[in-house]
């Protein structure tokens, strides 16, 4: 079973999945001291927009989306559950923390090494809190778990939210996503750390490896074991469209069909940055650019039906089924 926002769903039921969406990304703390920056909040706006936008998606077939939106990244899962009782699609939603440099400062002084050590991260007791418990009082318990390593690299800050990220899954089997920089390799990075403390590295994607046009980095990647999240379709000003299709299908050519899975890193709506502006500058970005734009593109290249079926079903459905 696969915790989603309306419940267990069997993983055979998940259907289509994009797997790695979001319906939101904000910064609570700006939005509510800034609350026109960048663009005006309406609440009643913004949650039928959304509903909009994943009901078409759900038009094209998409019957599940991850979205791992965690702290950091403005999760707040009662406005989810609102939208969710409107939009006719699954939702596995995320615990982790989002962080490129520093754990939040309300973990600095308290943890492994520091001033009050009591043996066991606080960070992975609440991520195992997510996952068992729930979500704060909302009865929605998280699906999976998601953590972060960019431009800074393996800072100590990054590497102990993504060690407390590896020890929730070992003690719970939640698979894991990681966010990844791919001018500095640092997926490979991600992969040490998760394989040093014993992860199960079939349950971990290394997110927006599609980034690249490096072949070569994206094989050493997949010998890592994990999967890679070729998740970042519309996003052109840090891949072009025919740059992304080409990495999926020379991928595919060379064998790692069983390891790739599609999304593109979309969301309803993003606070970093105007939405005017980013309409203009990423016309592509959103929910349905894979099923109308990218599939056809991969076709042409020769990937069959069934081995997108494989990317976009089977993966999935293989990354939440729990090891026996």
């Amino acid at each position: 079973m696969v915790q989603t926002v309306k419940g267990e769903v069997g993983v055979a039921d998940l259907g289509p999945v994009l797997m790695h969406e979001h319906v939101f990304t904000i910064g609570t703390e700006i939005r509510d001291n800034f609350p026109n920056y960048p663009d005006p909040w309406d609440e009643e706006e913004r949650v039928a927009d959304a509903v909009a936008k994943l009901t078409e998606v759900a038009s094209r077939g998409v019957r599940t989306i991850v979205d791992p939106t965690v702290i950091g990244l403005g999760r707040y899962i009662p406005r989810i559950q609102r939208i969710n009782q409107q939009a006719d699609i699954n939702i596995v939603v995320a615990t982790g923390i989002y962080t490129y440099h520093d754990e939040p400062v309300q973990f600095h002084f308290t943890g492994p090494g520091k001033v009050f050590d009591f043996g066991v991260d606080p960070m992975t007791e609440l991520f195992i809190g997510d996952i068992r418990d729930g979500i704060a009082d909302t009865g929605v318990r998280a699906g999976l778990l998601k953590c972060a390593i960019d431009e800074a690299g393996l800072t100590p800050g990054v590497e102990r939210v993504m060690r407390a990220v590896a020890q929730a899954h070992l003690e719970t089997g939640t698979p894991i996503t990681v966010h990844t920089h791919v001018g500095n390799e640092s997926g490979l990075a991600a992969a040490g750390v998760f394989a040093a403390e014993g992860c199960d590295m079939s349950k971990v994607v290394l997110g927006h490896s599609g980034d690249t046009g490096d072949l070569d980095y994206l094989k050493r990647l997949a010998d890592t074991g994990a999967i890679l999240g070729m998740d970042r379709f519309g996003i052109d000003a840090f891949s072009p469209f025919e740059q992304r299709v080409q990495m999926v299908a020379a991928m595919v050519d060379a064998g790692f069909v069983s390891q790739l899975v599609l999304s593109h890193d979309a969301s309803c709506y993003s606070d970093f940055y105007p939405a005017a502006a980013r309409a203009a500058a990423l016309p592509n970005w959103h929910y349905t650019h894979i099923h109308d734009d990218v599939l056809p593109a991969l076709r042409e290249r020769g990937v069959s039906d069934e081995q997108i079926t494989t990317m976009l079903v089977d993966n999935p459905r293989t990354y939440f089924t729990a090891a026996e």
